[in-house]
């Protein structure tokens, strides 16, 4: 059982700044990898970014070079420094958690959290 805490969400203008987190929490699980899917009205949901506990990192294209993503395990957290926002990086924002390195999909999704970029 996992529960997953998302939080900093909301709106910016381009140009802007914000920055997610997403605690997990439960018990009788265990953590790969955890990371932040998106979802983009009208569109499929595409990788943002993710890491594994031993620091390993991959990113979606569109956000190369302008999102950071950075863990604490002993908090069980993730964090997403998205600099250099986008309109087109409006979407809704789920963090997700892998529990093995086995599974090809994420096993735990957040309930998603509103990232809005306009002027």
């Amino acid at each position: 059982q996992v529960h997953l805490v998302e939080s900093g969400g909301g709106l910016s203008q381009p140009g802007g700044s914000l920055r997610l987190s997403c605690a997990a929490s439960g018990s009788d699980f265990e953590i790969y990898s955890m990371g932040w899917y998106r979802q983009a009205p009208g569109g499929q949901r595409e990788l943002v970014a993710v890491i594994t506990t031993g620091g390993i990192t991959d990113y979606g294209e569109g956000v190369k070079g302008r999102f950071t993503i950075s863990g604490d395990n002993h908090k069980n957290t993730v964090y997403l420094q998205m600099n250099s926002l986008k309109p087109e990086d409006t979407a809704v924002y789920y963090c997700i958690l892998k529990e093995y390195s086995s599974s090809y999909y994420p096993d735990f999704w957040g309930q998603g959290t509103q990232v809005t970029v306009s002027s």
